[in-house]
């Protein structure tokens, strides 16, 4: 039986008062299961970011649920939502967000020091292997390049041994070539390591490397994608999708 890590249902999200009301989530339902690899994909304002800051535990919803690795959040307290995020859920944002001080390793270590534990040694030099650069540990941000800043950012999300990945556009401030880089390790993290992985991202070329795309218009899913996923065949039902109405596919389960 496949296991679902993150679950969302009936997910509502609402900003704003009066004339500047927006529903950025309007009545979302999907889950993403373990060991998979899903690209959420829509234009401006479709959604996509509020869904991942929902789904992991950085907003919380008006309406709806959020359960992970079976706990759902709206049970939690501020205090238990901080250690699930801490402990169970890893992070990689388009912004690097290393510490220019500190080492790759340091950085790697800075959340487990953050929640008052010594991370063992071998524990950091395996989430830096992992991702290529146990070489690199004792160099400081400014020594890499940003695909190795982005690497090492992976590392840190890596290192509790989360349940799932959530990385909003992870290669947004990437060349090509790094971009590459980092998709394929993210790809290898599901196939090698059954990690969860949730991707936010605009370009159809990284969301070839996903299992699965989600496509989003106006707060609600309105297509998936799955199988032989190429970025032609996303680009190509991206197109199709902006001559037609918005319209919810219902429940987008994998």
């Amino acid at each position: 039986m496949t296991t679902q890590t993150v679950t969302l249902t009936g997910l509502r999200a609402v900003y704003g008062r009066g004339a500047r009301r927006v529903t950025a989530l309007d009545g979302v339902t999907t889950s993403f299961a373990s060991g998979t690899f899903t690209a959420v994909m829509g234009p401006s304002g479709s959604g996509k970011s509020t869904l991942l800051h929902c789904a992991a535990g950085l907003d919380r919803p008006a309406e709806g649920t959020v359960t992970i690795d079976g706990r759902r959040l709206d049970d939690l307290g501020e205090n238990e939502l901080t250690r699930l995020r801490r402990d169970r859920i890893g992070f990689v944002f388009q912004a690097f967000n290393l510490v220019s001080t500190l080492t790759a390793a340091q950085n790697v270590e800075l959340p487990l020091r953050l929640a008052g534990r010594r991370p063992p040694a071998r524990d950091v030099t395996a989430a830096l292997d992992a991702v290529g650069l146990a070489d690199r540990a004792g160099h400081r941000p400014s020594e890499l390049s940003g695909g190795e800043q982005q690497r090492v950012a992976v590392a840190r999300a890596l290192v509790t041994r989360p349940a799932v990945v959530f990385a909003d556009e992870p290669t947004g401030a990437l060349d090509s070539a790094a971009s590459r880089q980092v998709l394929r390790l993210l790809r290898g993290l599901v196939d090698d390591h059954r990690q969860t992985v949730v991707m936010v991202t605009h370009d159809p070329t990284a969301a070839a490397y996903a299992d699965r795309v989600l496509l989003l218009a106006d707060g609600r899913v309105v297509d998936e994608l799955t199988g032989a996923i190429t970025a032609a065949v996303v680009a190509a039902r991206i197109a199709e999708r902006e001559t037609v109405p918005a319209e919810s596919v219902g429940e987008a389960s994998c």
